[in-house]
């Protein structure tokens, strides 16, 4: 790979080659893909990137960790819309506000990005078996783009993962063990369970190649702007490996000079569940949490990207924000109603920051800000119901349809 230059260790600094099985440094550190900006630059520039006609996160590889004779993966993953949210920004009392809707990729979550290089990656290390632990989008995202690339995968979830996602898992044929117990018990089960057996390691914090998937979505939203730099981008955070893989995603771009000016961070948690916003407003080291939010993705009580997610929010100079579980709902029917976007609650979350930043005059309402949808809201009918309310029941008669809009004040 000329593009890559080496695997970094944030937090001592020792340098790896970047093979396709490394995990992380002998010291316990989370190792960063580094890149020789130079031959990018050499080899690859916005224009001929304007005629590439691959619309997928492939479009992309001078800027990925992958070797040049790697194939990609079967299913489309990435190039997935942006859209000019200007009855949303309305409401908010927004300027400019854009939605990336990453529900529409294969899977119906941005997660897919990160499993995509998985898959690859698995298949330059030898690999004919994948697992991962999840709180449910990395592991349905695992299990379809495995399977269509034709590896075995063993995913490990917490009991409260929601039926959807469950569900995705079982029609692609994972062998799905659901743990009784947190986000944790699971992770530490599923670690266990691979160095037993030399799965190939699809955990983020474990596989440094995760957060380069994950990066494209900044990529792209970048070219989807044209190059013209937002203000804030906005994502729900939970153990830390998206925001993180969206800021080095821009500093690529900045660095190989595709972008003048790097853009700030909202990073938005759940209130019952946000021990790196409470890093970053406190000043103090993260502790765990309990995780007490409806949104499952992001229920993460132990933060196993910690340290990249917190220097990508102080690095950006960013903005840290916990909303509700009832604020979240809110964002539900606020991104349906005006935008024609299904979110899940997790994928809604930096909508419902962003809302509240502007409340809390944490961004000026001037500013130009992207709200990336992390999630379809299919993955969890039960709380899209819980937000928007049960349909009216009537009877098969005029009468009680007139009725029926009277009580609610329904007028056609």
């Amino acid at each position: 790979m000329k593009n890559v230059r080496c695997a970094k260790c944030t937090k001592c600094g020792r340098e790896y080659e970047a093979l396709p099985g490394i995990t992380t440094c002998a010291c316990g550190g989370i190792l960063d893909i580094e890149y020789h900006y130079d031959y990018i630059k050499s080899v690859f520039s916005r224009e001929s990137l304007a005629r590439c006609g691959d619309y997928s996160m492939w479009r992309y590889r001078p800027f990925l960790p992958v070797e040049p004779d790697s194939p990609p993966t079967p299913l489309r993953v990435g190039w997935s819309p942006l859209y000019r949210a200007d009855a949303l920004a309305q409401a908010l009392g927004l300027h400019t506000l854009y939605i990336k809707d990453d529900g529409q990729n294969p899977t119906a979550s941005l997660k897919d990005r990160a499993s995509a290089m998985a898959v690859v990656k698995a298949r330059e290390a030898g690999a004919d078996t994948i697992a991962c632990s999840s709180t449910g989008n990395a592991a349905s995202s695992l299990a379809g783009n495995a399977a269509a690339a034709g590896f075995k995968t063993y995913i490990f979830v917490p009991s409260r993962a929601p039926k959807g996602k469950v569900a995705q898992l079982m029609i692609f044929g994972a062998t799905v063990i659901s743990v009784d117990g947190s986000y944790e018990d699971t992770f530490e089960l599923s670690k266990a369970a691979i160095d037993r057996w030399g799965w190939y390691n699809r955990n983020a914090a474990i596989n440094p190649y995760l957060s380069e998937g994950k990066k494209t979505v900044t990529l792209e939203i970048m070219e989807q702007l044209h190059w013209q730099v937002p203000d804030y981008i906005a994502l729900s955070v939970g153990d830390g490996c998206t925001i993180a893989g969206a800021w080095k995603g821009l500093k690529d771009l900045y660095a190989a000079g595709f972008i003048d000016r790097l853009p700030k961070l909202i990073s938005v948690q759940a209130e019952g569940c946000c021990p790196l916003n409470r890093a970053i407003a406190t000043g103090e080291p993260w502790t765990p949490m309990e995780e007490n939010t409806l949104a499952d993705s992001i229920a993460v009580g132990v933060p196993r990207n910690a340290d990249k997610a917190l220097a990508a929010i102080r690095e950006s100079q960013g903005v840290v924000v916990n909303v509700s579980d009832e604020e979240i709902l809110a964002a539900m029917r606020l991104l349906g109603r005006t935008c024609g976007v299904f979110g899940e609650p997790a994928g809604v979350t930096g909508t419902a920051g962003v809302r509240k930043a502007l409340e809390l005059s944490l961004i000026d309402p001037d500013s130009s800000v992207v709200s990336v949808v992390t999630g379809n809201g299919l993955k969890d009918t039960a709380n899209g119901i819980r937000a928007a309310g049960e349909p009216m029941l009537v009877k098969p008669e005029m009468g009680a349809l007139l009725s029926a809009f009277g009580a609610r004040d329904i007028r056609p």
